[in-house]
């Protein structure tokens, strides 16, 4: 009997546990989310975010103002789809989301209707490399051909702009960057919204055209990077 009720003080023990961890990555969600609006990364209820706790994915609700957002409004999905609680219906842009969780180790993903990075999107395959920070999102970022939002075809096309890369534009939609937490996949939205403004603006100064950086110098980049930061 002693055995059977200490089983069970951490048994409520996890789930308590289990509960707060999800409150605290449905805050910094909620949080991350006002951010790409007050950014003008996206307007009004565009775009969207979610977050990984486990099995479970956190993410943003369809149609819903984030400054209206609060605990009770959490939606949550398991790897397939499936609602794990919540009332609100998920973003329509779920099979994105559930598609980059299944193919690679994100735990965070920001989807923005960023203009610069839209109106790129509208122009070119890939991003020109026309700044260093190409290599933080792991090379030349692609652009996903088009296909209607929240359908598989857009995932598929995504997944395919993503390879080697954290970060894609979507043809005539906006731009989609993961990372290991909301902070790094916010960031790589934004850097990636910034180095689409540069090349827009580099690019429309008649009678010239950009320079870009070679793939040897990505490459010294790149591995440049990793020693890059604070230690210890």
């Amino acid at each position: 009997m002693a055995e059977q009720r200490r089983d069970e003080r951490e048994e409520r023990g996890e789930r308590d546990e289990r509960r707060g961890e999800i409150a605290r990555a449905w805050d910094d969600l909620v949080a991350t989310a006002r951010r790409s609006v007050s950014e003008g990364l996206v307007v009004g209820t565009s775009g969207n975010v979610s977050v990984r706790v486990g099995e479970l994915v956190l993410v943003t609700p369809s149609g819903v103002p984030y400054d209206r957002l609060g605990p009770k409004d959490t939606v949550a999905v398991d790897l397939e789809g499936n609602r794990a609680f919540g009332d609100l219906g998920p973003t329509s842009e779920l099979p994105m989301h559930l598609a980059i969780y299944r193919s690679t180790g994100a735990t965070a993903v920001v989807h923005t209707h960023a203009v610069h990075a839209t109106a790129v999107s509208t122009l070119v395959s890939e991003l020109p490399s026309v700044h260093y920070m190409t290599a933080a999102l792991g090379g030349p970022v692609r652009t996903a051909p088009y296909a209607t939002y929240g359908s598989a075809e857009l995932a598929r096309n995504m997944l395919e702009a993503l390879r080697g890369r954290s970060g894609c534009l979507l043809q005539n939609h906006g731009t989609v960057t993961y990372g290991d937490s909301l902070d790094q996949a916010y960031d790589r939205t934004a850097q990636l919204e910034w180095m689409c403004r540069l090349w827009l603006t580099a690019s429309s100064v008649p009678g010239r055209t950009p320079s870009l950086l070679s793939s040897a110098q990505l490459h010294e980049v790149a591995e440049k990077f990793k020693g890059y930061g604070q230690r210890g």
